[in-house]
């Protein structure tokens, strides 16, 4: 059964709330008003964030073999979620170019470099072929002949396939692979489909076939793969680590010290980044910032603009951090990735931007490990944060252990992958409000809080 996996960004979790209440300093763990952890009923090791789930791909057995093709205008979040969710779970991942060159510039502007051309894989043989939406990066996956006769081939063969957002009514309905199945799309393609065979779930699975509705959905969909190829335990496993189930214990987001990000011009964001960082939470950041026409700035701290992420997905930077440094940011977010931390941490012009952003009253955050940075800068002084349950015990400030998401003032923090979604839509709320924060949930097709 799949339904785990067809309600994860789907959520019924509680709106959130804002804790104004003053808060009792002995504790250091702090949780909203009436709420208490759920039992534990499985006893299960806590999720580290090295994890890779390496217990899902027996060294024995041969590693599951999926093809992600990319092209000019694919929807990055799309592609680096379900390569990076099905990495993790342990497959042999392929991000194929059907562009003449490697490096594809995405439908949000990011930069990805794909592994290798779309004709080397023409003689392979996949479990998976997960085709990524965006537009107009569909239209240039259908055209492409490699592509297609790789996926007829996967079709006839009884092997999985899959397509996101665009992509089931732009590539697999002209080749014909949606035929005797039920299918969903995003909403702006769903009139597109065969009206007996649309359905609107933000999973679908039929038979060999599962389809999506759009980056909003795209963990439900990475994970619905990781379930049909590794098991239930597996999704779980990997799940537990990426935390984007919406626990109804939790709150998505909560807001503490409310202070209004008040700015007169369009917002300026920085987003460092360094070998190691987590590629999912990078994309998903400058995407959905995007999308609200944030201008967001994507500054490499190594020698070159090319950075190689936790998942060994390859992201092309705008600009390097010493060319960055000459311009001011209302907000500077880092990423979370073990190693990637390490290396942000050794940049001085890094730590000095950070403390001329203290120093203004600027905004600023983090997520997951990166926290640790901030905490090193002095920049955790007296806040109250949002953290990985693996990253925790490092940190000396508060922590609302039970809320994915607080903002504390001018500081904004998250605890793990699974919540940079909401991570990017508060920050969408504090500099411009619900109405386009909302509307940018709509058009990825994520539920917005309701209040």
């Amino acid at each position: 059964m799949l339904s785990p996996w067809r309600s994860l960004l789907s959520p019924t979790a509680p709106p959130a709330t804002e804790i104004r209440a003053p808060l009792r300093p002995p504790n250091r763990y702090l949780r909203s008003p009436l709420r208490s952890p759920p039992p534990r009923s499985v006893a299960r090791a806590a999720p580290t964030l090295s994890a890779t789930a390496t217990a899902v791909s027996s060294p024995s057995s041969p590693k599951k073999k999926v093809l992600v093709p990319i092209a000019m205008g694919t929807e990055e979040m799309e592609a680096v979620v379900l390569a990076g969710v099905l990495r993790r779970a342990g497959a042999d991942v392929t991000l194929a170019s059907v562009e003449d060159g490697l490096e594809v510039e995405a439908s949000c502007s990011s930069r990805i470099v794909a592994d290798t051309h779309i004709a080397s894989c023409a003689d392979q043989v996949f479990d998976l072929v997960a085709l990524p939406g965006g537009m107009p990066g569909s239209v240039r996956l259908r055209d492409s002949d490699i592509l297609q006769s790789i996926t007829v081939r996967q079709a006839e063969e009884k092997r999985l396939y899959g397509a996101i957002c665009a992509a089931p009514a732009v590539v697999l309905m002209p080749w014909g692979l949606h035929k005797r199945k039920k299918i969903t799309c995003h909403p702006s393609f769903i009139g597109d489909l065969p009206t007996f065979r649309a359905v609107e779930s933000n999973v679908q699975v039929s038979g060999e076939l599962t389809t999506s509705r759009g980056p909003g959905t795209s963990f439900q969909f990475a994970l619905s793969f990781v379930e049909q190829m590794f098991g239930t335990h597996a999704a779980e496993d990997v799940d537990k680590i990426l935390m984007t189930q919406i626990d109804g214990d939790f709150e998505r987001s909560t807001e503490v010290n409310e202070l209004e990000w008040c700015i007169d011009h369009n917002p300026h964001v920085l987003i460092p980044i360094a070998n190691g960082s987590e590629e999912m939470e990078i994309i998903i950041l400058v995407d959905i910032l995007r999308r609200a026409n944030i201008n967001v700035v994507l500054a490499s701290v190594e020698k070159s603009p090319n950075i190689v992420g936790s998942q060994r997905i390859k992201i092309v930077a705008d600009k390097n951090i010493t060319s960055a440094s000459d311009s001011k940011y209302d907000l500077i977010i880092l990423p979370g990735g073990t190693a990637g931390v390490e290396r942000l941490h050794r940049s001085r012009i890094l730590k000095k931007l950070l403390k001329e952003q203290k120093q203004a009253g600027r905004m600023y955050g983090g997520v997951c490990s990166s926290l640790k940075v901030l905490q090193l800068q002095g920049l955790l002084e007296d806040k109250i944060v949002a953290v990985h349950p693996a990253v925790a015990n490092e940190l000396t400030c508060k922590i609302i252990e039970r809320s994915n998401i607080v903002i504390d003032g001018n500081l904004i923090t998250g605890k793990g992958i699974g919540t940079v979604v909401d991570f990017a839509l508060g920050i969408i709320r504090k500099f411009f409000g619900h109405g386009r924060a909302k509307s940018v949930a709509n058009g990825i097709v994520f539920e917005y809080p309701k209040s």
